[in-house]
């Protein structure tokens, strides 16, 4: 089918249980990201975790300048969610927000503020060393005014 919202578009390999479990996660992944941008969440990271790991696959990383934000952020993405899809996501850290972890089964989102973010350093945890090397690298082309970083359309840093 042609035309239509995004997300009455099918695609020719969609019919084997993996591909379809894949294009619903890349679908929710759309709409994370989407909110997250609305938000004005900063420095956001997705890490494929597609033959990675079997809690999800993709993970998402942002910061959220204060407390408030990253409890905010979490709220509406949660809520977005829910009036999107009708499905709930569980979440964990909303009261502190300094962590607020959003477990939607298919995509874990992880929302911090930058402190803790680079405390915990889940980036370096996750993604493989080669990305991870190519991550510092844009960071400090960045911070130089120089943007060689591989973005998504929306400009989020994407990691295999």
């Amino acid at each position: 089918m042609t035309g239509g919202s995004p997300l009455s578009t099918t695609h020719p390999r969609a019919d084997t249980p993996a591909a379809t479990a894949s294009e619903g996660s890349d679908q929710l992944l759309a709409r994370i990201l989407a909110s997250l941008e609305d938000d004005k969440a900063e420095d956001i990271v997705t890490i494929d975790l597609r033959g990675r790991s079997a809690m999800a696959d993709h993970m998402v990383i942002a910061s959220g300048r204060s407390s408030r934000q990253v409890a905010s952020i979490a709220d509406k993405l949660v809520e977005r969610l829910k009036a999107q899809t009708g499905h709930g996501a569980r979440i964990e850290g909303k009261d502190t927000g300094d962590w607020v972890l959003i477990d939607t089964d298919d995509v874990i989102v992880h929302v911090f503020r930058p402190e803790v973010r680079e405390f915990y350093q889940l980036e370096k945890m996750w993604m493989p060393a080669d990305a991870l090397a190519s991550l510092r690298a844009d960071a400090a082309r960045d911070d130089a005014g120089r943007d060689g970083a591989a973005r998504d359309g929306a400009g989020h840093t994407l990691a295999q």
